[in-house]
């Protein structure tokens, strides 16, 4: 059965309430998350009404973070990176806080994000698959040399190793495919679940968005602001900000 709210504020308790339940009957929790997880600390998602590519440039966005255009207009591709990309200031909210505790008690398994910030590990979360790659970890494409975020951020034009060669950051960009291993352990995880909560993403990122079919456990939940580009049969659907939903959550 599916429950529906809408974004009255007064029925955020029943529909917590609901979740609490759940999380405190389930054993084996996965989390499935996208942009709108980082929204409420301060990190713009690209299909909001506000989000990215609705913001006039002379490439669009998804033109700006492809394979090509990176090898291509490398430069062009930094300016927009560390701008709208980079945010190191951004801090953990409640979602992400909530998620860190339930994987410390031992309920959750895993976190699986499309999210490239790092904020599930700031939070304290240790299993967290990425599906798209970290602003955190950028390698020289010809040594092969490890580079921070700081490193990136305050960098001017095309960044360059020491040895001369030019720098990548580790993000999965469009024309590139998800690292293997990661998809594997994805679906792994999720198949074994028996909770899945999908949180934050309007599920239109394929292949990444067909993993939840390999969800076969007790309890589906879907929390996200707006409705999302495909139908799941989730047992309970609250829309809401994500952070707002579990900041009433007890651990």
């Amino acid at each position: 059965m599916r429950d529906e709210m809408g974004g009255d504020s007064e029925m955020y308790e029943k529909e917590a309430e609901k979740l609490q339940q759940m999380i405190d009957n389930s054993e084996n929790i996965v989390f499935f998350g996208g942009a709108g997880v980082s929204t409420e600390s301060g990190i713009p998602d690209f299909r909001s009404a506000d989000g990215l590519y609705r913001q006039n440039y002379q490439y669009s966005p998804e033109q700006i973070v492809s394979h090509s255009f990176f090898m291509a207009h490398t430069e062009e591709f930094y300016e927009f990176y560390r701008e709208k990309m980079m945010f190191l200031d951004a801090r953990p909210n409640p979602a992400h806080l909530t998620l860190a505790k339930l994987e410390q008690k031992g309920k959750l398994t895993a976190v699986i994000t499309q999210n490239i910030d790092g904020l599930h590990q700031a939070a304290g979360s240790r299993n967290v698959l990425e599906l798209h790659g970290s602003i955190h970890r950028n390698y020289c494409q010809k040594c092969g040399k490890f580079y921070d975020a700081a490193y990136i951020k305050h960098s001017e034009g095309v960044p360059r190793c020491e040895c001369g060669g030019r720098i990548k950051p580790d993000v999965v960009l469009y024309e590139e495919g998800l690292d293997t291993d990661v998809i594997r352990n994805s679906i792994r995880a999720i198949s074994e679940a028996d909770m899945l909560i999908i949180g934050g993403t309007s599920l239109v990122v394929y292949p990444a968005a067909g993993f939840i079919d390999y969800f076969n456990g007790k309890h589906l939940v879907v929390i996200n602001k707006g409705a999302t580009a495909r139908e799941v049969r989730a047992d309970l659907s609250i829309d809401a900000p994500i952070g707002e939903i579990f900041s009433r959550i007890t651990v």
